[in-house]
């Protein structure tokens, strides 16, 4: 009889001590998102979780009033000392480590079990717990739910990636961090720099040669360019030439003259947004000096979500991508040189 009370009192404390951690380890809003997705498991757990502070303390109230009846019960069995020493290994181990360490990897498969004993707790224990949560409800008022910051998620996304039992592939994982963080970048990052801009200039005619041109590297839009101002002029919408009454004439007659201009240093988030507001796909990049530095599009910032180049027939992607980072080191270097100066 003396074995099965300790046993049936271990048990108390066990339970008592896990659901503490395993139950308040659970957050609503965790509870409240897995609910949204069809688990039960959650739902069940919810209905005692989400009053936190009233389950607070009745689970401290039960851990804390077991434990004492175990070193009472030990007590009555065996000397002081031999009792104090017994009781603080057998809660030790039995009530606390072993609980915890399997409610803090199951918590939601255990707890949704034993959600029915966790309500048998919350009705004895209710006279003296009720008043508890009702100070705590008062003093620190409701729990604060876990906001995470746009690095935090792009982190958590990460490591989600790179674990086996996460169902996130590592392509999707760099497309969500790509999303969350290009709001960081600037525009100089995502730009195509004036180097590598194909243009057309204001005298050029609009003719086979300019066609071959335009045809071999596919572009739809193309600026027209003062090579002597360095200064963008308009822009060339390739499907206009496909109206045989602008050929033979010049660049500068023919290209569309409204231009939405954007500073280097401008945020990539930002730049977005103006280019689907604007129904536009490309801004004509300037630097500190109004001097013309390149061009962003839609594809560019695309790209920079994605984390690779898109190539399409036209491209040779691995000249791209090497032209692409060489004229981008060489700009940096140049900006950072002009800043210092």
């Amino acid at each position: 009889m003396t074995y099965i009370v300790l046993i049936v009192l271990l048990l108390l404390s066990a339970c008592f001590s896990g659901l503490n951690l395993g139950m308040m380890s659970l957050t609503p809003q965790d509870l409240k998102r897995k609910m949204e997705m069809g688990n039960k498991r959650a739902r069940k757990i919810y209905e005692v979780r989400k009053k936190g502070n009233l389950l607070l303390v009745t689970l401290l109230l039960g851990n804390v009033a077991v434990n004492a009846f175990i070193a009472i019960f030990m007590g009555s069995i065996a000397s002081g000392l031999i009792a104090g020493i017994v009781a603080t290994l057998l809660i030790t181990i039995f009530g606390e480590i072993f609980p915890q360490a399997i409610f803090s990897r199951f918590a939601l498969q255990v707890g949704s079990r034993v959600v029915w004993l966790v309500k048998i707790f919350i009705f004895i224990l209710y006279p003296i717990a009720a008043p508890f949560a009702y100070l705590l409800n008062k003093i620190l008022g409701e729990e604060l739910p876990a906001v995470y910051s746009r690095h935090e998620l792009s982190k958590i996304i990460a490591e989600h990636s790179e674990s086996d039992s996460s169902d996130i592939e590592r392509d999707e994982s760099k497309i969500v961090r790509g999303a969350l963080t290009f709001g960081d970048k600037i525009v100089r990052t995502a730009m195509t720099p004036r180097s590598l801009v194909i243009s057309l200039d204001v005298n050029d005619v609009l003719n086979e040669k300019t066609l071959r041109f335009l045809g071999k590297h596919g572009y739809p839009r193309v600026p027209v360019l003062d090579k002597e101002t360095q200064e963008v002029k308009g822009l060339i919408y390739t499907y206009d030439l496909l109206n045989l009454k602008n050929l033979n004439k010049k660049a500068i007659d023919v290209c569309h003259k409204k231009l939405i201009y954007v500073h280097e240093s401008a945020e990539l988030d930002r730049v977005l947004k103006n280019l689907i507001k604007n129904r536009q796909h490309l801004f004509v990049v300037i630097n500190e000096f109004k001097e013309f530095s390149g061009i962003i599009t839609v594809e560019d910032i695309v790209e920079d979500i994605l984390g690779k180049k898109i190539a399409d027939e036209f491209d040779n992607p691995y000249k791209k991508v090497v032209k692409r980072k060489r004229a981008a080191k060489k700009y940096a270097r140049k900006a950072s040189h002009l800043a210092k100066a």
